[in-house]
Order: C-alpha cells, then structure tokens, then sequence
C-alpha cells in the first residue's frame, strides 16, 4: 500500500515499524524515533502530516465512549496531544509505546514488544525481554519496574472469582499483580510464549525442569570447589631422606669433626711437661679421647632423626593421600547422585506427574 506523497517526503529514508488505519484516508505511521499522523483533506481542513517524537518522559491517555487522545510529555518543552477514535487506541497505542520505551533505553533497540495490556492504573507490557510494569494514572513514566527473562526462575497463576494473579519469581522473589479475569488467558498466552521461547523451551513445564536442573548444578559447584589438594601431594616431589635435613643442625654436627682435625695440630699429645722448644704447657687430652666422646653424644642435640623416625614421616604421608582419595571418591559417589536425581525429576515431568 503506497504512502501519501505529503508522508514520503516527511518520512524520507526513515523506516515505517507500524501503520495503523485511523478511519477514513487517515493513518498514522510509526518509525522507531517518531509517530506521523497523517489527515486527509476535508471540508474543513487541509491535507497535514503532525510529527510526535518518541522521546517523551510521559505517555498518557484519554478514553471515552468515541473518542481517545494519547499525550506525550517532554518535560519543560511541554507536550503535545493527538486523537483518535477509541476503537483504535490500543491499535495505535502498542507500536508508539514500544517506540518511547526504545528511546528511553528500558528497552534494547532490536527487541520487540509481544503486547501491552492497561488494567485499570496498572500498564502490564510484555517484550521479547523483559516485562515492564508501571503503577498510575499514567500509561508510562520514569516511575517503572523491569523483569528481565533471565532473572525469572518461575511463573505461575493463581485464579481467584474476579481476578488472576500472575506470580513472576525473579531472583528468589514473587512478584504479584493482577488481571481481570476476562483478559487473564490472553496474558497468561503472551508471557508464558515470550518466556518460553527466550529460554529456548516448549512449555513452563519444560522452563521449570531447566530451572530446577540449573539450581542443581549451582548447588554442586561449592561442593567440588571445596575438595583441597594443596596440603597432601606437594611432599611427593621432595626426597623423604631430606625432610629431616635442618641447615641450623647440620652446622652443629660439624663442629665437633673440626675440633678432632685441629688438635693434634696445636700440640702434641703428652701428660704434662715441655714441648721441644722447651715452653711448658698444659696437658692435653688425647684425640681418641675426643672422638670418643663426640661418640658418646650419638642424635642427641645434632637435629638428626633416627631412620625410623623418617620412615614414620613417610607413612604419614601415604595415609593423608589416601585420605584425600577417600574424600574425592566420597565426593563423585554424591554427584552421580545428584545427576541421578536430575535425571528421575526430568523423567516424571515429562511423563505429566
């Protein structure tokens, strides 16, 4: 269907998102920055196109038995206000709203919105997303709340005489509003489609499964990670023999070796008397009287262990191992588990139980 020229010229290389039928020749033509609504000639008026850009701080709305008006607030630089009949307000409202929240940045600029519902002060608005609720008089203002699909773990709805609750579960919490009864089936299709097909399943049923099944694996991620191997396998690159060593003791066992060397050095080994230059000295005990006792001595006080003693230390080290594999088995047994469990839930989902 060609467009008015008056509208061509307007519109120039800009996109059309949306064209609504107004009654009559008169449409309106929405582009993802503005809405053109376009009035044919008449017998009072001339043929005009009047221009509403998207980027509004408020969306409001009229609506009476015939007609509506859909204003749009930019703040100090005022608003405008165009109408329409009422039959075709949610027509005309659903593509202008998507094109405000795009410009405001609540929503991506490649996400579409699925459908907008007004219930009374509540304005319920589904994307390919998220949803976005307002509470006012207003249809929208910066005074919103946002649910992304990926934060939403659950959806549910409680029917009551006159209205339904929606309960959305978003990060471990409910979030609750109602819809009349007479538009509950609409919502519950909408949101239950878009939810469904941004994660990628056929049913509720089917995200509660996937849900459930991601919940259990974020449960066993702490168990895994709190397995410890850094204290029991770093010894098996070490020499057992040179766990005993101590540089500090093996100082001290040198030194009485040194002291066996030098004595017979300083003086010759007499009882008492002169040395052959004739100075007199003091007696002096004998080397094999040294050594002998270095002999006495044996480990005490040399920091050297007996071999029994390291053999010891190396048991204690074969049995922390086999603990630690005790522990990672003890661990696998229970994700298997776990898995099983998935598994079996999975099965009776699908079988409707």
């Amino acid at each position: 269907m060609s467009q008015p020229e008056i509208v061509q010229s307007i519109l120039d290389e800009e996109t059309v998102v949306s064209r609504v039928h107004l009654g009559g020749e008169d449409e309106l033509f929405v582009t993802p920055n503005r809405t053109l609504v376009y009035r044919a000639e008449g017998l009072l008026s001339d043929e005009s196109v009047d221009e509403f850009s998207h980027a509004a701080e408020r969306v409001s709305v009229k609506e009476g038995r015939r007609k509506a008006k859909i204003s749009l607030d930019y703040g100090l630089d005022g608003s405008e206000t165009f109408g329409l009949s009422a039959k075709r307000l949610d027509e005309a409202l659903q593509p202008i709203l998507e094109g405000v929240l795009t410009s405001a940045g609540v929503v991506g600029d490649d996400e579409r919105l699925v459908e907008a519902f007004r219930f009374s002060e509540l304005t319920f608005v589904v994307t390919e997303k998220r949803v976005v609720r307002h509470i006012g008089s207003a249809v929208w203002d910066e005074d919103y709340e946002t649910y992304h699909y990926d934060d939403v773990t659950d959806l549910t709805f409680e029917s009551g005489s006159v209205a339904t609750t929606v309960v959305l579960t978003v990060d471990g919490r409910q979030e609750r509003f109602k819809t009349p009864n007479e538009d509950a089936r609409l919502v519950r299709e909408k949101l239950s489609k878009a939810i469904c097909d941004h994660h990628g399943v056929g049913s509720l049923e089917e995200f509660r499964v996937k849900m459930a099944e991601a919940q259990q694996q974020a449960e066993a991620e702490p168990e895994r990670d709190n397995t410890n191997f850094g204290e029991g396998p770093d010894p098996l690159s070490a020499n057992p023999a040179e766990l005993s060593e101590d540089p500090t003791n093996s100082t001290r066992e040198e030194e009485p070796a040194e002291s066996v060397e030098r004595q017979p050095v300083e003086a010759t080994p007499t009882t008492g008397g002169q040395t052959e230059t004739g100075t007199e000295t003091e007696p002096v005990e004998s080397t094999n009287a040294t050594v002998a006792d270095a002999g006495d001595l044996g480990f005490e006080g040399s920091g050297f262990e007996p071999a029994d003693e390291a053999v010891s230390s190396e048991e204690d080290i074969v049995a922390e191992i086999q603990s630690l594999r005790e522990v990672v088995e003890t661990q696998g047994e229970q994700i298997r588990y776990q898995q099983e469990l998935i598994e079996q839930l999975i099965e009776e989902l699908r079988r409707g139980r």
